[in-house]
């Protein structure tokens, strides 16, 4: 059984993919041809989100081959549920950066975004070079693994991530997210707990390790977890994004009764 509409896998490949209005932006591209945003991306509401999409879109049309415009264009559109256009401005910007390897991670960001699995996975590995590995690559291709049901492959290569960056919140969400998908509900909860208690780790990760207390039948619990360290409305957000995944009753529960059945979930 795998459930994965609800799911936030964090696709650590230059920019971060995220699945609910907590979301954080890629930290990574800032220039001056970016429109200055009146507040961080990751509080904005939805018509604020609307608005810098069409700042900066305004931008990207100004310059489309602009690297940095078009990555946080293309990330912008994705928060907004956009795929399909998020796509096409990182198919111009990867024509006019063809061996940029943050291009190509975005790209394949993008692409698993607008449900391209296979490419995704191609893109990201000729993002990826083997002399000098970047963990968020491994991080991302074990996303797009497990987005396919390669477990096995996936939770490889969030090992590999973490061998270049050991503790990163991100591939320990990932890798905890892993075990959701496959059913293990309580290996889960080991890596998430371990995740939220690294420093860096945002909302995301504490979202999934809300949603994964809650699937335990812990709620009080999962809902205290979602509404930590956020401003009211996000805090709001989450737990009504909480309470949305819990309403998928049938779902979760055959993730729950296979999490019971398994007299050894805590391997792999």
């Amino acid at each position: 059984m795998r459930v994965l509409g609800g799911i936030c896998l964090l696709m650590a490949a230059s920019v971060l993919a995220g699945c609910s209005s907590t979301s954080r932006p890629d930290r990574s591209v800032t220039t001056g041809s970016i429109p200055r945003l009146s507040k961080p991306v990751e509080s904005m509401t939805a018509p604020e989100l609307a608005s810098a999409a069409d700042s900066i879109g305004k931008s990207y049309e100004r310059n489309p081959k602009d690297r940095n415009v078009g990555m946080t264009y293309a990330n912008v559109l994705m928060m907004t549920g956009r795929n399909a256009q998020a796509l096409a401005v990182m198919q111009q910007v990867a024509i006019a950066n063809p061996a940029d390897r943050e291009v190509l991670a975005a790209l394949g960001k993008a692409q698993a975004a607008a449900g391209q699995l296979e490419k995704a996975l191609d893109t990201i590995g000729r993002a990826q070079t083997p002399d000098r590995p970047d963990w968020r690559l491994y991080s991302a291709e074990g996303a797009v693994l497990d987005q396919l049901g390669r477990s096995n492959e996936a939770r490889t290569r969030y090992r590999m991530a973490l061998d270049i960056k050991p503790n990163e919140p991100t591939i320990l969400s990932n890798l905890g997210m892993s075990y959701v998908l496959g059913g293990d509900l309580r290996t889960a909860e080991t890596y998430l707990k371990s995740a939220s208690q690294q420093p860096g780790a945002d909302s995301r990760v504490r979202q999934n390790l809300a949603l994964v207390i809650g699937l335990q039948g812990r709620f009080q619990e999962a809902e205290q977890v979602a509404r930590q360290e956020l401003n009211p409305q996000q805090a709001d957000a989450n737990v009504a994004y909480l309470r949305s995944m819990m309403s998928q009753q049938n779902s979760w529960k055959q993730l729950a009764s296979k999490d019971k059945a398994s007299p050894d979930n805590g391997t792999n």
